[in-house]
């Protein structure tokens, strides 16, 4: 069995991608595992990373709205849908599994014309035109929420690292919080505005992170590798407040933390409530709106709270996050609250729908 993954471009496409691979070869060490890529993704990095088969083909950006722009479309996809087919037939593809992204539609309709079953994923509230279009032509469409516009879709969450959706919290928590120098019986926030930093958290909270001192707040904070790390004085007796470039161990910092100050990204919201962890999510203002419409389902559910760019500051935070932080009872029940809602089991999920697209195929 072979299959093709396409979803390129963005770690958001990527890393479910891989968790979808990595669960196949878990099941099937034998399968053979191909992902369409372009040359200017990060699928250039981190799909050989894996170790697995990276297929390039000519990036073709997709208009995330209709715009006079979509009618070129077309024409500029026929080279790229080509390559996609060269690449199906050269790996005798079983299925074509897409995630979205500039990649998956040549993916999508290079296997339509070749008769090559295709399973769509989904990861946002709001799907993407690449997902809209081959849901369509789709044997079975996943989701990674319940209320999904997609027609006949199923929710199953998003694929997780396997790092991730095993972690229990609880028990790495002191090694987890030495490994970032911090104290082991101290409430923690982390804050993370994503892979490259997100400067409005990163300004809000280095102006509140004094007052969570002061409160008996430890603080450990992603900056962003591209971002200026902040001069920090610690003071004796004082919480710690911890600065970091970039954090490559994501699994250690959820269980070192108690609550998450973050942005609202897909595979964010599905990581924080898979491991249970509580966070006050603020949506990226640009883009369609998908980042609220990803934290709106956890929030009601009770685990966390949502605020607007605009609207966070530093007495905001003082004002609702810091009350979380400081009573158990609540940070307990917001941690419930995000596990069951959390999935952790998309990618076996995921394995089965697409050996049951494969199956349909091959009885019809």
């Amino acid at each position: 069995m072979h299959v093709v993954l396409a979803g390129g471009g963005t770690a958001g496409h990527i890393e479910p991608a891989l968790a979808l691979a990595d669960a196949l070869r878990r099941q099937d060490p034998t399968v053979g595992i191909t992902a369409l890529g372009t040359e200017r993704g990060l699928e250039t990095r981190l799909v050989p990373e894996r170790g697995y088969e990276l297929g390039l083909i000519p990036a073709v950006p997709l208009p995330r709205k209709p715009t006079p722009e979509l009618i070129t479309v077309p024409g500029r996809l026929r080279g790229t849908i080509k390559a996609a087919e060269q690449i199906l037939e050269r790996t005798k593809a079983d299925c074509v599994v897409g995630f979205g992204g500039y990649v998956a539609l040549p993916g999508y309709l290079a296997a339509k014309r070749l008769g090559v079953p295709i399973v769509v994923h989904e990861a946002n509230a709001r799907p993407g035109l690449a997902n809209k279009i081959g849901s369509r032509y789709a044997q079975a469409v996943a989701v990674s929420t319940p209320d999904s516009k997609l027609r006949g879709a199923r929710y199953v969450g998003i694929p997780l690292r396997r790092t991730i959706a095993t972690l229990d919290r609880a028990a790495v928590r002191h090694e987890a919080r030495a490994a970032f120098g911090l104290d082991p019986n101290l409430p923690t926030l982390l804050v993370s505005g994503g892979s490259q930093g997100a400067r409005r958290l990163n300004e809000v909270v280095q102006a509140v992170v004094p007052f969570l001192q002061r409160s008996g707040i430890q603080v450990l904070h992603a900056v962003g590798p591209k971002n200026d790390l902040p001069r920090v004085d610690n003071m004796p007796g004082m919480p710690p407040y911890v600065p970091v470039p970039y954090v490559d161990r994501m699994d250690l910092a959820y269980a070192a933390a108690d609550m998450m100050l973050c942005r609202a990204g897909a595979m964010t919201v599905a990581e924080l409530s898979a491991v249970g962890l509580p966070a006050a999510y603020v949506p990226l203002p640009i883009g369609n709106g998908e980042q609220r419409l990803n934290a709106q389902p956890v929030v009601k559910a009770g685990g966390g709270l949502l605020v607007d760019d605009a609207e966070l500051t530093p007495e905001w935070v003082q004002s609702h996050v810091l009350p979380v932080l400081a009573d158990p009872h609540r940070l307990y029940a917001m941690s419930r609250a995000a596990a069951e809602f959390g999935r952790r089991d998309a990618d076996e999920l995921l394995v089965g729908m697409v050996h049951e697209a494969i199956a349909a195929r091959r009885a019809g």
